[in-house]
């Protein structure tokens, strides 16, 4: 395989260039002085910022994109052979990686390096985390699967030995990566268009884990149910986290304040270490502060300063993010797209101020609805109204057999005030119509449901 060396950069080409991840790793190897070209469907503000620090973007995913010079190209897995400018690439004979593979060899440069994995919740704790090691002055490079204001964005380059960087199973992706600090937040069924089912979910997680360095440390939470199967023959050291009082890390005497925002008391190996405040909505988030507090004290970092920035994390964009008020209810949007996270989001809200609760969910592709359909109906039937808008296709196509009808059926069967409606122009004016004064409104998913709330601030 084509390797990457900081010392001689290169021509690197990105197939799918406005992606989060991707153009972070295109934002990394432009200040790493390499020479860098991509392409993608659409402009956007990425594109444009990209553009900005010296990339030639491409729209549209064309052969002619691929020029004489490239010396290495990267694409993404929603990149498949039939496309054109994938085609081109390999018709060409250049050398090829995907994003993880890239991502990995990146990460390689640096001896500190942490990965934060699991179904659910890895940006918010790579942020958070990131929050402590910003007020560590530990100068890290940080590639983050959401805009954090505290980096201005997806990507922060440090000139540090620290790295921190989301871990994604999809394609088992992250098989290309050996941290020396791994956290793993849960393990679900989840991307079931890739994996066969749990079983082999689990199989994939346990390779992970045993790539964590000897020499660091690999963070689990306690509710996994499967650790002495991860952990069996592990060379790393681990330790656990939670909220039972049996885990290495773990809270007490949890409460949330009037914003729905948590505090509790911290315990390392039964010894407790004071009050930890959050400025982020959740039970989810008191245990994903926990990961990071075990990985921030593995690193030598006080409990003051660990303490700090936790509390100066106040959130990632979509994720439980407070979008504004119009006609006097507020709107929040979240990223949710699996049925644990439209709980963990359902709770989030409970604890929030509101009268009546809102959620417009747009499911996220047809795989995942299908193989959740249930757990979908069971979520959402939480909320006290419930909107449905299309399913988002994301990578890909229509099967035919599955639609958001078909969770609607589920919640009308539940007795649960629900409706389908087929555009987001339907749904804005429905909305306008029903939500009251100091109802809270939720905008879910992991599509372009976020646009829905902003349209109706801009009004």
């Amino acid at each position: 395989m084509y390797t990457i060396d900081f010392k001689h950069p290169v021509h690197v080409h990105f197939i799918g260039i406005g992606g989060i991840s991707m153009s972070g790793l295109s934002e990394i190897l432009l200040k790493e002085g390499f020479t860098i070209s991509g392409s993608d469907m659409k402009a956007s503000g990425i594109t444009a910022h990209l553009e900005a620090l010296g990339a030639k973007i491409y729209i549209g995913q064309k052969a002619s994109n691929i020029t004489s010079g490239i010396d290495l190209v990267v694409y993404t897995a929603a990149i498949h052979e039939d496309n054109e400018e994938f085609a081109a690439c390999v018709a060409a004979g250049l050398p090829m990686m995907t994003r993880a593979a890239l991502l990995g060899q990146i990460m390689a440069n640096y001896e500190r390096s942490i990965a934060v994995s699991g179904t659910h919740g890895k940006t918010t704790t790579t942020s958070m985390l990131s929050h402590i090691l910003l007020e560590a002055c530990a100068d890290p490079t940080v590639s983050v699967g959401g805009i954090l204001d505290a980096i201005g964005g997806n990507i922060r380059v440090g000139s540090s030995d620290v790295f921190i960087t989301e871990a994604c199973e999809y394609t088992n992706s992250f098989f290309e990566f050996y941290p020396k600090y791994n956290i793993i937040l849960n393990i679900e069924e989840d991307h079931m268009d890739f994996f066969k089912d749990l079983a082999d979910i689990q199989n994939s997680f346990k390779r992970f884990a045993h790539q964590t360095a000897k020499d660091g440390l690999l963070v689990l939470n306690s509710e996994i149910d499967c650790i002495p199967f991860l952990t069996e023959g592990l060379e790393a050291p681990y330790v656990t986290y939670g909220i039972t009082g049996s885990e290495n890390y773990h809270a007490a005497n949890i409460t949330f304040d009037e914003m729905g925002h948590g505090h509790y008391e911290l315990f390392v190996n039964g010894e407790s270490f004071g009050q930890v405040d959050l400025s982020v909505n959740g039970m989810h988030n008191i245990t994903n502060s926990l990961s990071t507090i075990a990985v921030a004290h593995a690193m030598g970092f006080s409990m003051d300063t660990i303490k700090k920035g936790i509390l100066a994390f106040g959130g990632t964009h979509r994720r439980f993010e407070y979008k504004g008020t119009t006609q006097d209810f507020v709107i929040i949007d979240d990223y949710a797209h699996h049925p644990t996270e439209i709980k963990a989001t359902l709770v989030s809200a409970k604890n929030y101020p509101h009268k009546e609760l809102w959620v417009v969910f747009q499911p996220h592709t047809y795989t995942r609805t299908k193989a959740f359909l249930d757990g979908f109906v069971d979520a959402l039937s939480g909320f006290d109204h419930i909107i449905l808008a299309d399913i988002y296709a994301a990578r890909e196509k229509d099967p035919g057999d599955i639609h958001s009808r078909d969770i609607l059926k589920g919640l009308l069967e539940k007795g649960c005030d629900a409706y389908y409606l087929s555009t987001f122009a339907e749904i804005e004016t429905f909305i306008l119509e029903k939500c009251k004064k100091d109802d809270l409104l939720i905008t879910m998913g992991a599509g372009d449901v976020v646009n829905i709330g902003e349209n109706l601030l801009n009004r």
